[in-house]
């Protein structure tokens, strides 16, 4: 009889996938490059989008308060700020409330406009269209409010 000598069974190392090590490395370098990026984004360019931002949202609340109060709202805006009003008896009145009072533009922004008023009707329909540009530095971002009642904001 002969004996059975088991052939040296080679057992090729089958990779499928990435070793945790690898995916750390991996996202490590991806969490790098994130910050970078973050990090290249003038404070001036953020400061001036978080400002228009804001000055968008203030005026789709005020459009919304002339729907919800079934009365006309006005946006009150000139190069040195915006305010909101409302009408009452026939007057326009400080429409009452903390975002609608009397707001500066931040230091360093300044705003293309010569005073206007834009009214938005009781179904939030405004009265004209209207391009606000704010500008900062090198920056400016404009936002525009439409008669449909409509407000964007698009790179200057």
């Amino acid at each position: 009889m002969r004996d059975f000598v088991p052939s040296p069974v080679h057992h090729s190392a089958i990779r499928n996938g990435f070793s945790l090590v690898e995916m750390m490395v991996v996202l490590m370098i991806m969490g790098l490059l994130a910050s970078v990026a973050v990090l290249s984004f003038s404070g001036d360019d953020k400061h001036l989008r978080n400002e228009a931002e804001r000055f968008a949202a203030r005026t789709v609340a005020a459009r919304d308060e002339a729907i919800v109060g079934a009365r006309p709202v006005a946006l009150v805006v000139s190069e040195r700020g915006y305010y909101f009003e409302r009408r009452v008896d026939g007057q326009w009145q400080p429409l009452p409330g903390r975002g609608f009072d009397l707001t500066g533009w931040d230091q360093g922004t300044s705003a293309d406009a010569a005073r206007q008023r834009i009214v938005f009707d009781s179904l939030g329909l405004a009265g004209t269209d209207a391009a606000i540009r704010l500008k900062r530095d090198e920056q400016s971002l404009v936002v525009h409010l439409r008669r449909d009642g409509k407000v964007t904001l698009d790179a200057g």
